[in-house]
């Protein structure tokens, strides 16, 4: 490509993977010489607290894959580490007229304003930023009520998103067969390695994505029992940076499991509703709850954050997120419900540190799914749904055997008792959700 010709680039965000890529597929089948690129996005990397951040090496090494894979033809991914903002503009710059293809990001606050902003330089250079849906099925724009409001009760939603997934929405976008018409040989940045940004490899390894299609045949049966060994799909963080593609999976669930699919449905339905409701980033969804006189008890935080309560099911959950960046999902909600209710201690600090510690950690969700547990979100009826981590241990985990993996010392001596009744947490936590009720 030379500098007088238009170049067009790809921009490599939550869609690593070169198969069935909605956006590199409408770059690939319209123009010969795209450029890919992924920029290390120095405006969120340098806001992580741990520097062995997992999430990081596992994209680190996801970009080196795409890399190898079409060196032999020639062709490279650039890669960047700083200001996606600065790069665009000095890219304008070298190219005149330039186009830039990248999949659609709905996330309130700083990516829609950067996204913004790339379009309005590339915009002034006669180039043009062209977003492609790609990482939902469904985009927040396209399913709302018949009066035209966002949905905010699952539900209904679901019913809406399930009627929009006809048969072209799910179709695979056949990127992998037009990386032929990727540039060859033209000269652009690169970063050399995880230290030159700051990061250290992480210890913690992640699985490449499996569709198991008799996981997804049974899902419905074992997805709730933390000590199956293949109950559940593991396929959270391929999902978050598009490692897999959202389509793939849902024709796979449509074909064998709607309840799989209707789980991919709660993920959109929590996209939707930040999209719609950004501020309940930070914010109770309920208004009458942003009264809520939460306790800010940082030593009753820490023991739930070690994995130190004096239940078993809880502490077990905590030890696995903290050894392995995952929890299942089941135990998220017990985990969540028990610092919430049982200890009233603010959702946004377990939102928070969530956010730190899951390698699947996607905003949308992780908020939706905390206020839903803190009972301060869009559900019908939340504050009083309760979870008894003693019943939903003897129902989803009968034999001990996910306890008995991460807490081991569970039946000695050694193990501490529970730092709070249940009994009588839940009847303060319905006494405090019932203060501020109007």
């Amino acid at each position: 490509m030379s500098s007088t010709e238009i170049p067009v680039f790809f921009w490599f965000r939550r869609d690593l993977r070169w198969e069935d890529n909605a956006a590199l597929y409408a770059a690939l089948s319209q123009h010969d010489g795209v450029q890919p690129v992924f920029i290390f996005d120095e405006n969120i990397l340098k806001a992580l607290e741990d520097k062995d951040d997992a999430r990081v090496t596992f994209i680190w090494d996801h970009v080196q894959k795409l890399k190898q894979s079409v060196a032999s033809r020639g062709g490279t991914v650039w890669t960047w580490f700083g200001d996606p903002v600065a790069f665009w503009e000095s890219m304008a710059v070298r190219f005149p007229r330039l186009i830039v293809y990248a999949g659609e990001d709905y996330e309130p606050g700083y990516p829609m304003v950067r996204d913004a902003r790339v379009a309005k330089i590339l915009k002034a250079a006669g180039g043009r930023l062209e977003l492609v849906r790609d990482h939902v099925l469904v985009a927040p724009t396209e399913c709302s009520k018949p009066d035209g409001t966002p949905y905010t009760v699952y539900t209904p939603f679901s019913k809406c998103w399930l009627s929009l997934l006809h048969e072209e929405r799910l179709s695979s976008k056949p990127s992998e067969n037009y990386l032929h018409r990727l540039a060859t040989g033209l000269e652009g940045p690169e970063v050399r390695n995880l230290e030159e940004m700051g990061f250290v490899r992480s210890s913690i390894k992640v699985e490449a994505p499996r569709l198991d299609e008799n996981m997804l045949a049974t899902y419905d049966k074992t997805r709730n029992f933390p000590g199956h060994p293949h109950g559940v799909s593991r396929l959270s963080m391929h999902l978050r940076f598009g490692t897999i593609s959202v389509r793939a999976l849902a024709r796979k669930a449509r074909d064998l499991n709607l309840t799989f699919l209707k789980e991919l449905g709660w993920r959109e339905f929590f996209i939707h509703v930040l999209y719609h409701f950004p501020h309940t980033v930070n914010q109770e969804f309920r208004p009458e709850f942003q009264r809520l006189p939460w306790r800010h008890d940082e030593a009753a935080f820490e023991k739930w954050c070690a994995g130190h309560t004096g239940v078993p099911l809880v502490d077990a959950g905590m030890r696995e997120l903290n050894a392995t960046g995952y929890m299942h999902n089941r135990v998220r909600m017990v985990v969540a419900s028990f610092l919430t209710k049982d200890l009233l201690i603010d959702w946004r600090w377990g939102e928070r540190y969530f956010a730190r510690k899951l390698l699947d950690f996607e905003l949308a969700s992780n908020v939706g799914n905390w206020q839903w547990a803190a009972g301060t979100g869009c559900d019908a009826a939340p504050y009083f749904r309760i979870f008894n981590p003693t019943l939903q241990q003897e129902k989803f985990d009968p034999e001990g055997v996910y306890v008995r993996r991460w807490v081991p010392e569970v039946h000695s001596s050694t193990y501490p008792r529970p730092m709070i009744d249940h009994h009588q947490a839940r009847d303060r936590a319905l006494e405090f959700f019932r203060s501020v009720q109007v």
